[in-house]
């Protein structure tokens, strides 16, 4: 019986919690801060000519009449997805309000492998929006029945159609031979010529979505006849913009929780990552979870540097976890530089980080590299967008170094590197390494340290 009451008590614990953590939440409606939502035409900021653009190409389906093939390009979080679902979905309901048959059929391209999965993918989507059996095994039989079937389902149960393939220039498939057309050139070319070819009754009509401007360079050329689309263009937000835009969403909070400066705050982070809207969103949602984290009343400028700083160290670590740990180390020494200088450093001089890097490596117990290697590694580190690098002369006779600029803040990137299991270890000794760090800059700046000619080098293999 104990335990049986010790068990009811545990559950009425956690359910107390969870209602205590909704019931004190700063959001109000979180998901409209969900950058896939599709969302009132009224929330819609910068995007009139777009919005235009597509309002008149989807017309003709509510006419009877076949809405042309469309190719949506632009950086990442422009809109394009936005844009397209919106007016899809109005369109959606007018067609019913209508009795016409119109379907949206929706996939991302970015986690498909294939072009048998990208059909397969069709073929389930498509039998969901119908409410019908897919009508296929997913392997067993070959891409012309499963694509057979997609044409059943759409001929069965549509009168037009609009597909929409976003992230298309991501469905590359497996190109064995480099002269094998890709994937998404093969799909968009049965999809686009179905409708002439008699293979579905209605009216089809193809919208791809790619951050690529010089998509359609890559098409064969059958393709590229066949799919023939008509283009809208989508540029960066600007920080006003994307002002407008968090402006429009911050009802997804309840009232009085905003201080002052989280929205200019939250798109000025977000305009320096080329206009991202899906940036700014999420740092404006990150920085209400943080607040709820914390059992915080209110949101502040605080959150939105915190939640900022969790999307830079998420992205880095993303991006860290194919590199080995001598690369980690060689970056992870190149960070701390800045991090523990006592000088106002713009950019960390090589030299002196090989050699915080050869500290580190003999306290870790870990192989030191040759100078060269780590140089190799850095060059890598570069192509990964972790820095940028210049070369720097100190004066006739006095050689040639580079010098290496975070793309993001070096704190982060030490800190995330510090997850490294090996790296931790270094944690316990901050004090001595932030002394040698400052030691081997003195020596830089005193001309106590040779800089030797450095060569370019390209990524290891």
């Amino acid at each position: 019986m104990a335990d049986g009451d010790d068990q009811q008590s545990l559950s009425q614990s956690i359910k107390g919690r969870l209602q205590e953590g909704v019931q004190n939440s700063v959001f109000r409606d979180k998901g409209l801060l969900d950058p896939d939502a599709v969302i009132d035409e009224d929330r819609i900021v910068g995007r009139d000519d777009q919005l235009d653009d597509i309002i008149t190409y989807l017309r003709p389906a509510l006419q009877g009449n076949r809405p042309p093939n469309m190719l949506l390009y632009g950086p990442s979080g422009t809109g394009k997805s936005l844009i397209i679902n919106a007016v899809c979905q109005q369109v959606l309901e007018l067609a019913n309000a209508q009795d016409d048959r119109f379907g949206v059929i929706k996939i991302n391209c970015q986690t498909i492998k294939s072009h048998d999965r990208a059909v397969y993918r069709l073929v389930e989507n498509a039998a969901n929006e119908a409410d019908v059996e897919v009508g296929v095994p997913q392997s067993g039989v070959s891409t012309d029945q499963k694509l057979s079937r997609f044409y059943e389902i759409l001929s069965n149960n549509f009168d037009s159609v609009i597909i929409i393939l976003d992230e298309i220039d991501l469905l590359v498939g497996r190109q064995r031979d480099p002269n094998e057309e890709p994937a998404y050139s093969k799909l968009l070319y049965q999809l686009s010529r179905a409708s002439q070819l008699g293979q579905i009754e209605g009216h089809v009509s193809v919208a791809a979505l790619t951050n690529d401007p010089r998509f359609m360079e890559n098409l064969d050329g059958r393709a590229e006849s066949s799919f023939n689309p008509q283009d809208v263009v989508f540029s960066d937000y600007d920080a006003d913009q994307l002002q407008s835009i968090l402006r429009r969403r911050r009802d997804a909070y309840r009232d009085d929780v905003l201080e002052d400066g989280i929205i200019p705050l939250s798109s000025a982070f977000a305009a320096q990552d080329h206009g991202d809207a899906r940036k700014a969103i999420d740092l404006f949602r990150k920085a209400g979870e943080i607040a709820d984290r914390e059992n915080e009343d209110t949101v502040d400028e605080g959150h939105v540097r915190d939640a900022q700083k969790e999307a830079e160290r998420d992205r880095t670590l993303t991006q860290m976890q194919g590199l080995s740990t001598q690369k980690k180390l060689s970056l992870y020494a190149t960070a701390i530089v800045p991090v523990y200088s006592q000088r106002n450093l713009n950019a960390v001089p090589s030299t002196v980080a090989y050699r915080v890097y050869q500290y580190l490596t003999d306290l870790l117990d870990a192989d030191t590299k040759s100078r060269d290697s780590y140089l190799r590694y850095m060059s890598e580190a570069e192509t990964y967008n972790f820095v940028t690098s210049e070369k720097r002369g100190r004066g006739y006779g006095s050689g040639v170094h580079k010098e290496y600029t975070f793309v993001d803040n070096p704190g982060v990137v030490a800190e995330t590197l510090r997850a490294d299991i090996r790296i931790e270890e270094a944690d316990n000794e901050g004090d001595l390494i932030k002394s040698v760090v400052n030691a081997q800059i003195d020596d830089f700046f005193e001309g106590k340290v040779r800089v030797y000619p450095e060569k370019d080098f390209g990524t290891l293999s």
